[in-house]
């Protein structure tokens, strides 16, 4: 019977498609934060003075943003602020800044989970190919 052999190679070739699709996806996203040209601030917590092209550098900007704002406000969040507060923009600017910085963090997991299918689907592809084949050669 040939249907574990084709399924082993449709998944396989599925594998293959979410591995390129995530590899693609995660270049891109590092492409796009390092031509904004930021540095993770001198006082963050961890990796201080790098730049930011990755989701661990891209998480420690946006802590940091964080941090950089409450100082500015008094402790207080953008919600917090009263609507006439002149403050209210820079809780606004960092709450911005902040979410772009966590989408990719966010993009950059969800490309490495694509890459983790893949591969797990490639190697289901190759162990339903291999079931196929002994089924054939015991047949």
């Amino acid at each position: 019977m040939r249907t574990p052999r084709l399924m082993g190679t449709l998944l396989a070739i599925l594998g293959l498609i979410f591995v390129i699709a995530g590899g693609a996806t995660y270049v891109m996203v590092s492409q796009e934060l390092s031509r904004a040209n930021v540095t993770v601030a001198d006082d963050a917590d961890f990796l201080a003075g790098d730049h930011v092209n990755g989701p661990f550098s891209a998480y420690s900007q946006a802590q940091i943003i964080d941090k950089h704002a409450l100082e500015s406000t008094g402790g207080k969040t953008y919600a917090e602020l009263d609507r006439e507060d002149p403050l209210r923009n820079v809780a606004m600017n960092a709450s911005f800044l902040r979410s772009s910085l966590f989408t990719s963090v966010v993009a950059f997991g969800v490309a490495t989970m694509a890459m983790g299918v893949g591969v797990a689907l490639i190697l289901a592809g190759i162990g339903l190919r291999a079931v196929g084949v002994e089924r054939r050669v015991t047949a």
